[in-house]
């Protein structure tokens, strides 16, 4: 009897290593791929009734950025230079909120909001409410190469962008008429005090806007950036998660994560730091990360999320109904898209 119960026990547990050995195996033996991209433009909701040649626009401008970072990844740049420029021509299109197409502050004012993480060396940069700077992730890059700081905000930042070679711009150059249209739509509200939601389909598109991307290069190292105008009416000073590293914005040795949404929202649940955990402690597979942040973490209609791993995967999701998106690989894996299905 005492023979067969050892032998009992031995087999449960034979039985729970097995079950260990399973559980952590989503995340091994997976065939490497030799660089990935992924890049975002936002999330929110956007009607699929919106205008043909508005949503063309949209489809060609993810076309042309994501050619732009997977043209140097194919040509063995780094990770950290196709997500820099990447970023760079989507913040220079006013189809997005970030750089030109920025919206305003309840002041009346662009403030622009960067961050960029290498995961090699865990070393960051961010800064915070800009406004002479044409395209805030490269300033956010020179802080993280030329100085010994983390995170310049205002004018701290605008001091540091003096004594760097970064392109600036007049205040003016990031005015748009859509955007200040939807300021005044902002204020009207308010008066009225109604909802500070944003009521109509277009302006809900932009109430969660950012762009940003991730990439794997050749030699293996990840990176992650995200440039943002931040929220119509935003008040006085506000920072959203955008240059918090950690919550918009985070790159270690195993995953890249770029954020977009309710910013609020994202810092509370230190998003992506929360998937980068996850995928490394669970031992999970980037799907599987980025299904848990997305819907066990966070609420619907709080954000959208771009990664890619250390073996060139890449997931994007969105709990929000729509997300500008676009990603692909050296395998010719491709996916670009607006809406969830």
């Amino acid at each position: 009897m005492r023979k067969l119960t050892t032998i009992f026990t031995f087999s449960i547990m034979l039985l729970m290593i097995g079950c260990q050995q399973s559980e952590q195996s989503g995340n091994s033996n997976q065939q490497t791929k030799e660089w990935a991209i992924a890049l975002h433009g936002g999330a929110g909701y956007v009607s699929k009734d919106m205008p043909e040649d508005r949503k063309q626009a949209y489809l060609e401008s993810l076309e042309e950025a994501l050619a732009i970072g997977s043209e140097i990844l194919e040509n063995g740049g780094s990770a950290l230079d196709a997500i820099e420029k990447t970023v760079n021509y989507l913040e220079d299109n006013e189809l997005y909120n970030a750089g030109k197409g920025a919206v305003f502050t309840s002041e009346g004012k662009n403030e622009l909001d960067a961050a960029i993480m290498d995961g090699s060396t865990l070393n960051a940069g961010a800064i915070t409410g800009v406004t002479t700077v044409k395209n805030p992730v490269s300033l956010a890059r020179k802080v993280m190469t030329e100085s010994k700081h983390v995170f310049f905000s205002a004018a701290g930042a605008e001091a540091f962008a003096d004594q760097v070679e970064v392109e600036r711009v007049d205040p003016e150059y990031f005015f748009t008429e859509s955007r200040y249209q939807s300021l005044q739509r902002a204020l009207e509200r308010e008066k009225q005090e109604s909802s500070n939601l944003l009521d109509t389909p277009e302006e809900k598109a932009w109430k969660y806007g950012t762009v940003g991307a991730v990439a794997k290069d050749k030699n293996g190292n990840l990176a992650a950036a995200t440039s943002t105008g931040g929220m119509t009416n935003k008040k006085f000073g506000r920072v959203g998660d955008v240059p918090i590293i950690g919550s918009g914005t985070y790159a270690n040795d195993e995953v890249a994560v770029s954020a977009t949404g309710w910013g609020e929202r994202i810092m509370l649940n230190v998003s992506a730091h929360t998937l980068a955990s996850y995928y490394k402690f669970k031992n999970a597979t980037l799907q599987q990360s980025m299904d848990y942040l997305v819907d066990d973490v966070l609420e619907p209609g709080d954000a959208g999320f771009i990664a890619v791993d250390k073996y060139g995967n890449f997931s994007m999701k969105t709990n929000t109904g729509s997300m500008f998106r676009a990603a692909t690989d050296s395998e010719g894996n491709k996916e670009v898209g607006i809406w969830e299905d």
